[in-house]
């Protein structure tokens, strides 16, 4: 692993009055409209300390001139040293608060979950004894061996595998450096099997989206098997069928998945496979179909299923998409409200951090109104205690549960 040393020259940097409210009241990110001073031209990954009007110290950062976010705050107030130890304690405050959170029954979890966490534009993913760190920003690059040697002397992983978003790929070829490649560790042949609350998983590690599973939706996973007793469920873009594993384990009757993948319908069949050993599970019909979903829901509207569950990706990465998005939320509630029998629960959730959670419960509950049922209104559900939310742009995840009932 490649990768130049941290600059010892520290940037000085001084922002606009609104960004120094920002900062002062904890926000982490200076877009670099923001920045009104710097005391040199910077380089990703240099430490920048911000002074306020009056010359105080007023935090310290990692610069990244190639990025709108140009500075991610790392710590805010009283002037400190970002010596070894600082960083070793940054590490261990997020670390400590998941101790509580899960026992031997799940071995998959996030263990920093970036702004909310202080670690801004990185996360930290465990999955058994494999440690999956993806970064979305260049600033981590110069920072690269520090971090992973924390990870080691913390979690003690076998593995750890580098996991790059798109916009940062270049930069860090540069560093020798590339998605999915293994920093420490055995190298990775084929799925890493992990544990999520008793069930059994495989992720994708090296090619997989996000770190390789989608860990958020956890807790809506366990109250979708609370609930799944005697139904037939439909997982509508199941993706590898997380939902569908703890509806069968449940009690579910069937369960079909829908993806238009056909490599995500293999991940669904090996993970039913893998949990074929519950008792429940045994007894429990599993489906795949391959095909478009808004294609297929609005093919099939006959009222067939006790459960219908639609997790769809995000609909809208920029905030232009947002009217589009809701469109098509609200399209596919309807469809899935349809396709329900009388007392079937819909499940929506939303991943779109540009749709607020009141627009999306609200497009959900319109298109339950125009349905053939009546609805109860269950719950709603946002971030799982592993995936904190501490700025309204982490706030993303958002459950939503209606019960049919027969109209009168």
């Amino acid at each position: 692993m490649k990768s130049s040393a941290p600059q010892q020259n520290r940037l000085k940097v001084r922002l606009t009055p609104a960004a120094e409210r920002a900062v002062r009241g904890g926000h982490p990110w200076v877009f670099a409209d923001r920045i009104r001073e710097l005391s040199r031209t910077g380089n990703a990954g240099d430490l920048a300390v911000v002074y306020d009007r009056h010359d105080r110290f007023l935090a310290i950062g990692l610069y990244d001139p190639e990025s709108p976010i140009a500075l991610r705050i790392l710590h805010a107030g009283k002037p400190v040293q970002l010596d070894q130890e600082w960083w070793r304690k940054h590490l261990d405050i997020p670390l400590r608060l998941r101790t509580s959170l899960f026992d031997d029954a799940t071995t998959g979890y996030r263990c920093v979950n970036g702004e909310s966490d202080g670690w801004p534009g990185l996360v930290l993913d465990r999955y058994a004894s494999c440690a999956v760190l993806k970064i979305y920003t260049a600033a981590w690059l110069p920072h690269l061996e520090r971090v992973v040697e924390l990870i080691e002397e913390n979690l003690h992983p076998t593995t750890i595998v580098l996991r790059l978003s798109r916009n940062i790929q270049t930069a860090a070829a540069n560093n020798g450096l590339s998605d999915g490649q293994v920093l420490r560790g055995a190298p990775v042949d084929g799925p890493v099997v992990f544990r999520e609350n008793g069930k059994v998983f495989e992720a994708d590690v090296i090619r997989g989206q996000k770190t390789g599973f989608f860990l958020d939706q956890r807790e809506n996973r366990k109250l979708v098997g609370e609930m799944s007793v005697g139904r037939d469920v439909l997982n509508v873009f199941s993706h590898a069928g997380g939902f569908s594993v703890y509806a069968a384990a449940g009690g579910a009757t069937s369960t079909t998945d829908l993806d238009i993948s056909g490599h995500a319908l293999a991940a669904a069949k090996r993970n039913f496979e893998l949990n074929r050993a519950d008792d429940l599970a045994q007894k429990c019909r599993h489906e795949t179909v391959q095909a478009d979903a808004f294609d297929w829901l609005e093919k099939n509207s006959r009222p067939t299923y006790d459960m219908v569950i639609i997790d769809p990706p995000s609909l809208a990465k920029r905030e232009s998409e947002k009217p589009g998005a809701l469109a098509a939320y609200e399209r596919l509630a309807t469809a899935g409200a349809n396709l329900l029998r009388a007392d079937g629960v819909l499940v929506a959730a939303s991943c779109s951090a540009h749709v607020k959670a009141d627009e999306f419960f609200q497009a959900v509950r319109m298109a339950a109104r125009r349905s053939r049922h009546s609805f109860v209104e269950l719950r709603t559900t946002r971030h799982a205690p592993d995936h904190p939310a501490r700025i309204p742009e982490a706030e993303y995840l958002k459950c939503i549960y209606l019960q049919a009932v027969a109209k009168r």
